[in-house]
């Protein structure tokens, strides 16, 4: 019996508590993405990464599906990087921690049935630049959660938006989903790796 794909994104979000830790149960993904980082490692649902193996800045992967072209045309996306146990699971006080944005990501189209993972195209820089995950030590697993918004017609983040702030203290305590409400983005996709912290 074959498990449907976007079925076990929900699944894998449930088991990490991800819903509703981030998300809430409503949340219905349409788009199938990985993450893949310049050391050849990829960040899939579940799976661990040490820091190291996720330092820079990494690409986006489009699974082709039958849907990811809308009614309006080619889409365009939002992706953001949080980290809801910032510190840690167990006293999340600064979740969510902002380590990415990026606006504008475009899916390329699907030149051959046998694509099986279309890299996304970046047409914008980094809103919030990326930053690595760091979790303290002694903090346990953190779940970097990967959040894939599609955008409405003509959208960008004003210039003074607190996206923009790149310090530390400015990534703190930041709401993925109220930001997706603020600007009319539509949550499409989730994806998430865990990091253990040093003892």
């Amino acid at each position: 019996m074959t498990t449907d794909p976007l079925s076990a994104v929900v699944t894998a979000l449930e088991r990490e508590q991800i819903i509703p830790d981030v998300i809430t149960e409503a949340f219905t993904p349409s788009v199938l993405f990985t993450i893949i980082y310049p050391t050849g490692k990829e960040g899939l649902l579940s799976s661990e990464l040490t820091r190291e193996e996720a330092f820079d800045e990494p690409e986006i992967n489009f699974t082709p599906m039958q849907n990811n072209i809308s009614s309006d045309g080619e889409p365009t996306y939002t992706l953001v990087m949080v980290d809801p146990d910032a510190p840690s699971r167990a006293e999340p006080k600064f979740k969510h921690f902002r380590h990415w944005v990026i606006t504008g990501v475009k899916s390329p189209v699907e030149s051959a049935s046998e694509v099986t993972n279309l890299t996304g195209i970046k047409t914008k820089l980094s809103t919030t630049p990326y930053r690595p995950p760091g979790p303290p030590p002694g903090t346990g697993l953190h779940r970097y959660t990967f959040l894939l918004f599609e955008e409405p017609p003509s959208f960008s983040i004003p210039q003074g938006a607190v996206e923009y702030g790149a310090e530390l203290e400015q990534r703190r305590s930041w709401n993925p989903i109220e930001f997706g409400k603020k600007y009319g983005l539509k949550l499409v996709g989730v994806n998430y790796f865990l990091v253990r912290s040093t003892e």
